[in-house]
């Protein structure tokens, strides 16, 4: 069975491979067009040569002399006015070839019917495939003068260079770009893994090391209830003070082994159909009984029920929970509102306090782990920066959303909202 990380580099050489496939097809299409204008340029070149040489004119007159060896009407020897022919037939040739476009290496050669040979390029003529060699049937002056066909060869050696030449503007930043996006691909991938292997060894860090705490904190659990038997009643607000704070602490090692798990992977969350409302009635009733004995102002109002969501009932309580607690915490005098309806389809629990509120710089941040909003240097309440972070873990997995509105000196206010099953 392919892992996530097999899986990932499966699909990565895929597009790859689909990516090289994809320019190999358009070098294909490009060399096809490339080869479609050339025939059409080099019918243009043709053309103009053999209007050209057609007439009575100094090139055709001197190649007449030439063929014929005749250089009674010249004052040069006869291999020098062979070479002026070859030359200026050369240039004339180059010559058209770039008036219809094309710059691409040639040889010629010039022969009548009867296989004679007249004249060769100073490059030697390669008898090449049909594809790459271009017979031109000279018509008018020359053909008359010899009394014979006769055929201009024009020649190109290796024409697929030509045109890959011409498609270098094209192939070269595609392989370029192809090169860059694998090397940030595989850039990314090796930072994702490296990184995740980081998130795995520190919560293996984690696990092992609040599970180590939990032994003591048995311990000390276990010898504070011993030692409150048999102490005065004036020490006993002692004891029970440890046992408390054992508590408190007992609860921060099961959070962060609740957190890592989640983060691993390991499913906690055993989901099914639950009517919240008398859950959430619950959970009112219990804080509003602690807000009796504190200076709270705590009100509640839930909407018409019932409220069937699909959800796991212990770690949903502790999200409402978490934030009626930093609700508590984070105010001076607190007036905490709970509203809970059913709209749309979906619950929406919102829960808005009258706190020192947050600034629009930190709303962003809330919910990062281990990130806690500063009071100037100091942290005004105690903790690890987890309980927001365990909230949105919590929302997300419900598959709900969680946002805030907030503004400074003036509070704070979370909304929840979670969907509802049709029929309970």
């Amino acid at each position: 069975m392919l892992t996530k990380r097999n899986l990932y580099v499966v699909v990565f050489v895929i597009a790859v491979i689909g990516l090289l496939v994809v320019q190999y097809q358009y070098l294909r299409v490009g060399l096809g067009l490339a080869k479609a204008q050339f025939s059409d340029k080099i019918d243009k070149a043709r053309e103009n040569i053999n209007s050209e040489l057609s007439e009575v004119n100094s090139l055709t007159y001197t190649l007449g002399n030439a063929i014929r060896k005749d250089t009674s009407e010249v004052n040069i020897g006869l291999d020098s006015l062979e070479k002026a022919s070859q030359y200026y037939l050369n240039d004339y040739i180059s010559y058209q070839l770039n008036v219809s476009g094309i710059d691409a290496p040639f040889s010629y050669t010039l022969y009548s019917r009867d296989s004679i040979t007249y004249l060769n390029s100073v490059q030697p003529h390669l008898k090449a495939e049909d594809n790459l060699t271009y017979p031109i049937q000279i018509e008018g002056y020359l053909p008359e003068l010899l009394q014979k066909e006769i055929i201009l060869e024009i020649g190109f050696e290796d024409l697929n260079n030509y045109f890959l030449g011409q498609l270098r503007g094209l192939i070269i930043p595609g392989l370029l770009f192809l090169l860059l996006i694998i090397i940030v691909v595989v850039w990314v991938l090796k930072s994702f893994y490296l990184q995740r292997s980081i998130i795995t060894t520190t919560n293996d860090f984690i696990n092992n090391l609040t599970h180590e705490l939990k032994t003591p904190v048995f311990s000390i659990g276990l010898a504070s209830k011993i030692l409150e038997e048999d102490l005065p009643d004036n020490k006993k607000a002692v004891v029970e003070l440890i046992r408390t704070e054992i508590d408190r602490l007992k609860k921060h090692i099961d959070k962060v082994l609740e957190l890592a798990s989640m983060e691993s992977g390991k499913k906690l969350l055993q989901f099914q159909i639950i009517d919240f409302k008398p859950d959430l009635k619950r959970i009112c009733e219990g804080f509003a009984l602690l807000a009796e004995y504190e200076t709270i102002k705590f009100d509640y109002e839930l909407g018409e029920g019932p409220y069937y969501i699909r959800a796991e009932r212990f770690h949903l309580e502790n999200v409402v929970g978490n934030l009626l607690e930093n609700a508590r915490k984070y105010s001076d005098d607190p007036k905490i509102q709970l509203t809970a309806y059913a709209h749309k389809g979906k619950l929406f629990i919102t829960i808005s306090d009258n706190g020192q509120g947050i600034a629009k710089e930190d709303i962003k941040k809330i919910f990062s782990k281990y990130y806690r909003v500063k009071n100037g240097d100091v942290h005004k309440v105690k903790g690890y920066g987890l309980g927001l972070y365990y909230v949105q873990k919590i929302i997300k997995m419900h598959r709900g959303k969680i946002s805030v509105e907030s503004e400074l000196g003036k509070g704070t206010k979370f909304i929840l909202s979670l969907k509802l099953t049709k029929n309970g």
